[in-house]
């Protein structure tokens, strides 16, 4: 499947809505897992405003990946983002989009506070 790596230098990324545990099967709850480290996964909504627009974007992140205390508003950086398309048939109808990923989410609130030295 392509991969398509995401610049997010120029974006000013918050958070939008706290991690919550990524639910693979909602009939059957259960939770979705990372293939290879077999780590619980997480969503982590942002707000992500770059070039003048802004848009909530949902990030699946491995659970090991979320640094610091990401509260609504908090300013995050996004290592590894990658975009996904996708697509699939789901009763008869067919639907698309783009899903997000991330290696991992870090609240940039810590850094902010400290003092800068002199």
């Amino acid at each position: 499947m392509r991969q398509i790596p995401v610049d997010t230098s120029g974006a000013v990324v918050m958070v939008a809505k706290s991690p919550q545990i990524k639910v693979r099967d909602r009939r059957t709850g259960e939770i979705a897992t990372d293939a290879e480290t077999g780590a619980k996964l997480m969503t982590v909504d942002v707000m992500f405003a770059a070039n003048e627009e802004v848009e909530i974007l949902s990030i699946t992140v491995p659970e090991p990946g979320i640094t610091g205390e990401l509260a609504m508003g908090t300013p995050v950086a996004l290592t590894g983002l990658i975009a996904r398309p996708w697509e699939n048939d789901f009763n008869g109808q067919k639907r698309h989009g783009i899903a997000f990923r991330a290696v991992a989410v870090t609240s940039l609130a810590e850094a902010a506070a400290r003092p800068k030295a002199a």
